[in-house]
């Protein structure tokens, strides 16, 4: 039988790590890289008997890198703190480790906004991996590289995305500061056409095309949100050039 490291990066996270944490009592071993939390996320994750890793966040490529140091098992799972492996999904990871033809798994994660899950917002997201067959690279919506063939698991992963509309703009606004340095490091330039063109057509791929008006209310309202997102990153470049933060 192969071995499954669960890694849960955290920060303030008492609302949540809880319930994640039982979710995947199954595996073998978990670890929690922190932050140096200042609420009690560390004190309810002794309680799992996890090992606990504390790190200065910078981005989230190294935290992720870091705690894979820790790592002692044959697979590795990465999990957020406001996700939930259900038991259905449990039993396909334990036989995707044992029997499975990949070197790592991808699971699907709709979103879940306005108390309901979001079936046309879901990401595709490489979560399970063989652990010395991985590293990740990027400091904003990090990528998990992969040295093998990848596949996908058919169910899905319970993802408590945000916690209201207010939480979303700024996760969004953070992830706009990361990004616009990402640009701005690489000499991009901000246009009229990215400030304009751009967050239109977020919003109508988002809701149109990739059907999130079948959600109804909350599909339009992810839309939205995702286009300022864009706009906001690109806005941040501008500021970032000329010097202001």
């Amino acid at each position: 039988m192969k071995t499954l490291s669960v890694i849960i990066p955290v920060y303030n996270e008492e609302a949540y790590i809880a319930r994640a944490l039982y979710s995947v009592k199954f595996a073998d071993e978990i670890i929690v890289v922190d932050s140096f939390s200042t609420d009690k996320t560390v004190v309810i994750a002794k309680q799992y008997n996890c090992k606990i890793v504390e790190r200065q966040f910078d981005n989230f490529s190294n935290q992720k890198n870091h705690a894979l140091q820790f790592a002692t098992c044959d697979w590795v799972l990465f999990l957020d703190a406001d996700e939930r492996i259900t038991y259905p999904l449990q039993l396909e990871i334990i036989d995707a480790i044992n029997n499975g033809k990949h070197t790592a798994y991808k699971l699907n994660f709709p979103h879940f906004y306005m108390n309901r899950f979001l079936f046309h917002h879901s990401n595709d997201v490489t979560r399970l991996v063989v652990r010395e067959k991985c590293h990740f690279e990027g400091s904003v919506h990090e990528k998990l590289i992969v040295d093998g063939s990848v596949g996908k698991l058919k169910h899905h992963m319970l993802h408590y995305t945000y916690k209201g509309l207010e939480h979303y703009i700024e996760k969004k606004d953070t992830y706009a500061w990361f990004q616009a340095q990402q640009m701005l490091d690489k000499g991009k330039k901000a246009t009229y056409f990215h400030l304009a063109f751009k967050p239109f057509y977020r919003f109508f791929h988002s809701y149109i095309i990739r059907g999130g008006f079948r959600d109804g209310i909350p599909g339009m309202a992810i839309a939205g949100v995702n286009a300022y997102g864009v706009f906001s990153r690109y806005a941040k470049l501008i500021l970032l050039k000329r010097g202001i933060k």
